[in-house]
């Protein structure tokens, strides 16, 4: 048996589905391939840079193609003490990938006796989405936020990535996630350099819920069912989760508030 050749105008690509479909499978085993083995996905992530840190928020929902596979995925994380990182794309690779990055920030610190800097956090990220490149061409991408807060000069910092391993560093904000669009507008539009922690939170609260009424795949909070984002300040303290409590009162005045400007 021989590998099947192409000419460039017929090659499929990296796509192995795409081979198929060229050497003559059956589109109806091939479609049964595709409604058999959905892939989860996760958004919407946003992440804001206030007075005294940094804020990363992502909303609960997972799709798998039009359906809601789940309701409740958390999809922000602390990388360590001072950092944390935020997951959209596929679920499965992207989770593989947090625990893996958790381990080697812990690994280093204890090889080294002192943590990597925020620096090298976010290249050794930036690393593993382009060992994951090849699985990204097949459909398993991955594209996270990474924040941090940095303490020799007392400040937060934001890096935002693509699939290739690309690394680019935002100065107040950054979003990522099929919701992106519409969750970076409500934040440019409110943020500003003052902004402190308790705005920076309602300003993402804001942003998840404009992104859940535009986007399918973003859930915004649920007061029924008890779901509200993820949301968790990174400053001098280290990454600290903010509460479901907490949350719930503010997305109430803030439903109540956007319920009054459309009356």
């Amino acid at each position: 048996m021989t590998l099947p050749i192409f000419t460039p105008p017929d090659d499929p690509g990296p796509s192995f589905l795409g081979l198929l479909k060229k050497v003559g499978l059956d589109d109806r085993v091939l479609e049964r391939i595709d409604n058999n083995n959905p892939i989860t996905h996760g958004t919407t992530i946003v992440a804001i840079r206030y007075s005294d840190g940094v804020l990363m928020a992502g909303d609960r929902r997972a799709t798998s193609g039009h359906l809601i596979s789940h309701r409740t995925m958390e999809k922000v994380f602390p990388a360590d003490a001072f950092s944390g990182v935020g997951i959209s794309g596929a679920a499965g690779p992207a989770m593989e990938m947090v625990r893996l990055f958790q381990l080697q920030l812990e690994h280093y610190e204890k090889v080294e006796g002192s943590p990597l800097s925020l620096e090298g956090k976010a290249n050794q990220l930036s690393l593993m989405l382009k060992g994951n490149f090849p699985a990204a061409m097949q459909g398993l991408g991955v594209v996270p936020i990474f924040a941090g807060f940095e303490e020799k000069t007392g400040q937060g910092r934001l890096f935002q990535f693509d699939i290739t391993g690309g690394r680019y560093e935002e100065k107040d904000f950054v979003s990522t996630g099929s919701g992106s669009l519409h969750a970076a507008t409500v934040v440019k539009l409110r943020h500003s350099s003052s902004v402190g922690l308790s705005e920076a939170i309602d300003i993402s609260l804001e942003a998840l819920l404009e992104a859940a009424e535009e986007d399918s795949a973003t859930g915004g909070p649920d007061l029924v069912r008890g779901i509200y984002p993820v949301i968790a300040k990174i400053d001098s303290n280290g990454f600290e989760r903010i509460t479901d409590e907490e949350l719930q009162g503010r997305t109430e005045t803030i439903l109540e508030n956007i319920s009054e400007r459309g009356n």
